[in-house]
């Protein structure tokens, strides 16, 4: 077996015990409380019991308040899988929606997000899904605009009629409504 790692000297249990009053983070209040166990003299394996862990989780826990303080204590967010798009691809897909398809180019007249994997696929021999361009276009400041959709048969004059108010209709007050009596 070897040695327990020591904790850093710049703090003490009342301190960390103090940090863990005014955390807004359970998870880190009870690691903090654990390692206020560990500088109060007391066993590494009280303080798994103290976190709800076992030994191995308090000497990570260690680990990372030596090197970071009690910040290192804090839940962190899985960093998840690395962007297929480098800086430059996307600087790329900017420029070509910002421009807009060029029908005798790309063979459409607005950009779907099909359009574009495609588009990505043929330029920088990126294979990417409908739904990671989504997400990258909405990184980049991109919201998804469809235009309203129209009937065919629509009668432009007709509804210009009903606007300007040719069909009004004749507003009257209505007569209170009459109490009954329930029996």
């Amino acid at each position: 077996m070897g040695s327990a790692i020591s904790l850093r000297e710049d703090f003490d249990g009342t301190a960390l015990r103090r940090l863990s009053r005014t955390t807004k983070s359970a998870n880190q209040a009870r690691r903090l409380l654990a390692l206020a166990e560990i500088y109060d003299g007391g066993s590494r394996s009280a303080a798994a019991r103290i976190g709800g862990v076992g030994l191995q989780i308090v000497r990570d826990w260690v680990l990372r308040f030596n090197a970071h303080g009690p910040d290192g204590l804090l839940d962190g967010k899985a960093p998840g899988p690395r962007s297929r798009l480098n800086d430059a691809q996307r600087r790329a897909l900017v420029d070509v929606v910002e421009s807009g398809p060029i029908p005798a180019i790309h063979g459409v007249v607005r950009w779907r997000l099909i359009d574009l994997v495609q588009w990505l696929h043929d330029e920088f021999a990126v294979s990417l899904d409908e739904t990671t361009v989504s997400r990258e276009l909405k990184k980049l400041g991109y919201v998804k605009l469809t235009a309203r959709p129209r009937h065919h048969a629509q009668n432009e004059h007709a509804m210009e009629a009903f606007k300007k108010g040719a069909s009004l209709p004749s507003w009257q007050k209505s007569e209170p409504p009459s109490r009954r009596v329930r029996r």
